[in-house]
């Protein structure tokens, strides 16, 4: 019984671990290019690889532009491995998405 509940406990923390160990980068305001790695949209949420392999977790916000050939687009033309460029403005150690280029 009592190994049977530490197997659980050892499992439990695991998940825990996986689900929360998303590690990303603090970069300075600027713009950067990379690619899409993660699209969370119930949380209107990217994570961008930069080029110089930093992790960027970018929540959009009702300001955060969001471009495609020049022209506005929905949150929902984001998908993983496309490349963006992204303007952000950092704020602490918190990364707000000035604007979201899609370049492909």
């Amino acid at each position: 019984m009592r190994s049977s509940i530490l197997k659980g406990l050892f499992f439990s923390s695991i998940l825990l671990f996986i689900a929360c160990g998303e590690s990303t980068d603090v970069v300075e305001s600027g713009t950067y290019q990379g690619t899409v790695k993660e699209v969370e949209a119930d949380k209107t949420e990217i994570y961008v690889t930069t080029s110089d392999d930093k992790t960027l977790e970018l929540y959009f916000t009702e300001t955060t532009s969001l471009t495609r050939n020049g022209s506005e687009v929905e949150f929902s033309e984001l998908e993983e491995g496309q490349k963006v460029e992204v303007e952000v403005e950092k704020n602490g150690k918190r990364l707000d998405p000035v604007s979201v280029k899609i370049m492909e």
